[in-house]
């Protein structure tokens, strides 16, 4: 079993929603609590298992936004797991996942260093490595109800834009949309074998603009004032 996240940028409006619901989760979680620094200052930090980049790409009238939630891409041949001095970092065999002994974690840095995505977070307060769980302890807990053993970022989603299941399950839902909508892996080329999967966005076509007749300066302030004079 390889459990991992595929995610559709195509319809990820970027609202945070995932990174928040992961915050609130995991501060009274497994690796929990999740440090706040000036929180409420003019530069608040902390450690977050998930955090949001946006990209423009294309040229004018071909643009669009994307929005890319990045975490923990729970790799198959994880250099972070390999360069660990302490064995804290770990791949478990039953599904994948990768996680970090804080028992065992003696702050080094050297797993954040070997990971190409930026997933981990040292915690300066506590001194040890932290990183996405894929909500562990909410996937496995059996007084929840089915729908509900999901890493919270998916259950919070509002553009239902994530997705989690079993990447070795060829039926799986999110096998199916890998092969449907092409999905990708980051960096590839590296060789770690990422297990979270991005699904592409569509290729749209733009809305003709050329037949929108630009207002010229005089008719705009007729139109203010016109607009003025009914109030």
């Amino acid at each position: 079993m390889r459990l991992g996240l595929v995610i559709d940028l195509d319809t990820c409006v970027g609202c945070h929603a995932c990174a928040v619901a992961c915050k609130q989760w995991n501060t009274s979680g497994t690796t929990g609590p999740l440090t706040d620094i000036a929180a409420y200052g003019a530069e608040p930090s902390g450690v977050w298992f998930n955090r949001i980049r946006h990209y423009e790409v294309g040229d004018y009238p071909n643009n669009k936004t994307v929005n890319m939630p990045m975490s923990c891409m729970h790799c198959q041949d994880a250099d972070c797991v390999t360069v660990c001095p302490t064995g804290a970092s770990y791949k478990r065999k039953e599904d994948g996942i990768v996680l970090v002994d804080q028992d065992k974690c003696m702050g080094c840095n050297l797993c954040a260093w070997a990971c190409p995505y930026g997933a981990r977070e040292l915690d300066p307060v506590d001194g040890v490595m932290k990183k996405c769980t894929l909500c562990i302890d909410r996937i496995y807990d059996e007084t929840l109800e089915p729908e509900d053993r999901q890493p919270a970022c998916v259950i919070t989603c509002p553009a239902h834009a994530r997705f989690f299941g079993d990447l070795d399950d060829p039926d799986s839902q999110v096998s199916r949309l890998t092969r449907e909508r092409a999905g990708q892996t980051l960096m590839p080329e590296l060789g770690y074998k990422p297990t979270n999967t991005y699904l592409p966005p569509r290729v749209t076509r733009p809305v003709p603009t050329d037949d929108v007749r630009r207002k010229s300066l005089i008719s705009s302030v007729k139109e203010w004032v016109n607009q003025a004079i009914v109030r």
